[in-house]
């Protein structure tokens, strides 16, 4: 009878002990999941992938088919891949055997740099467009603009066709580089250096227009005899009204936030942190913050703070707060939770939107100064 007493007391705490695990595990997950708490801008809401056509656009309005060709000599499809509600900044893919290979300009001491796209084995295969006759332009870098590379399909005589990604609606988007790193090399991708990367993106008024560098000038020779025009950066109340942005250090001092156009082109422009002489990058930083802060980032690691101010120094947070394909949404928040548009303003009066820019689908773009980035701050044409 004792033995079997203390059979039921060890059944009893058994019995209890699973009484209590089920009720802290319920407990647990009655509490916010890690999704729930995870960084807004990481949700990217999908659809079903739209396929535009990447063409060369001959004089006469036919269009060249542009392809990839394999060691084999056998030809892939290339594509801009729409898979959100934007079009205003696409991937441009080559379909290999299903699978989806980065397109990239190489950086080359040519006067124009080839257009490949990049095996997960690191071969790389040129973009070539293909005439009526069988004939192959290569598909090349020409000149850059700033923060853009003009591609175009260059024939052997020497002339030039515009390349374009064309939606099944027939709606026609550029084909461009567009680089983050001022520098020449871009990163280095499966032992290939990187001059820019390859996306379609909407059209920009005489972005177009270009003379011919001589030779042995280099490609971004316009960039460098170009008048620097610094544009203003405001959010924009619901009554119309502008507010300054600004950068704060830990002490509350105050610096200007701008956009600066370097070049003939004003489709895609670095945005700065004017700090004691010095222009400091502003990015977008990965968090598990419901959205995403902005902030800059000085030579030294230094961190800070974007925010707009109202007419009373209120300072306003400014995020990212929304996530479409390659762009995130940019917006002054109040302190009712109202979100303000910001923009870009010209001396002149032009007007660009202020966006966040993925290069990447994964949610860390790099790091910089240890931080880790979501996306690139930057003032692109809406």
């Amino acid at each position: 009878m004792k033995k079997s007493n203390e059979s039921l007391g060890l059944t009893t705490c058994f019995n209890l002990f699973i009484i209590a695990f089920i009720f802290l595990f319920t407990a647990c997950n009655d509490g916010p999941s890690k999704d729930n708490t995870k960084t807004e801008t990481n949700e990217v809401e999908k659809v079903a992938d739209i396929l535009w056509n990447v063409k060369a656009i001959h004089p006469d309005g036919q269009s060249l088919d542009i392809k990839v060709f394999d060691n084999a000599g056998k030809s892939f499809d290339i594509k801009a891949i729409q898979n959100s509600d934007q079009d205003n900044l696409l991937d441009v893919k080559a379909i290999v055997d299903g699978a989806q290979l980065p397109v990239k300009i190489l950086v080359s001491k040519n006067q124009f740099a080839p257009t490949v796209a990049i095996s997960p084995k690191g071969n790389a295969y040129k973009l070539q467009a293909i005439t009526a006759e069988g004939e192959k332009l290569d598909v090349i870098g020409v000149v850059r603009h700033g923060n853009i590379v003009i591609m175009k399909a260059l024939t052997k005589k020497g002339k030039f066709y515009g390349v374009k990604a064309i939606s099944p609606t027939g709606k026609q988007n550029d084909i461009k580089g567009i680089k983050i790193n001022p520098q020449d090399r871009e990163m280095t991708s499966r032992g290939h250096n990187i001059y820019a990367h390859v996306k379609a993106m909407h059209p920009s008024a005489n972005e177009d227009n270009f003379i011919l560098p001589k030779k042995n000038i280099k490609r971004d020779a316009y960039t460098s005899n170009f008048e620097r025009i610094i544009w203003n950066i405001k959010a924009i109340t619901t009554d119309g009204k502008n507010l300054n942005v600004k950068a704060f250090d830990a002490t509350g001092k105050a610096f200007d936030v701008k956009a600066t156009q370097d070049s003939k082109q004003h489709s895609f422009m670095n945005i700065k942190a004017f700090v004691e002489g010095a222009e400091l990058p502003i990015k977008i930083m990965q968090n598990e913050d419901k959205y995403a802060p902005i902030k800059a980032i000085g030579a030294d690691g230094t961190i800070y703070d974007i925010k707009a101010l109202t007419d009373n120094n209120t300072k306003l947070d400014i995020k990212g707060v929304n996530r479409l394909g390659n762009i995130i949404d940019v917006k002054a928040i109040n302190e009712n939770g109202d979100f303000y548009a910001v923009k870009a303003f010209a001396p002149d009066g032009k007007l660009n939107a202020v966006k966040g820019i993925k290069i990447f689908d994964r949610e860390v773009e790099m790091r910089l100064k240890g931080n880790p980035v979501y996306a690139h701050l930057k003032a692109i044409s809406q």
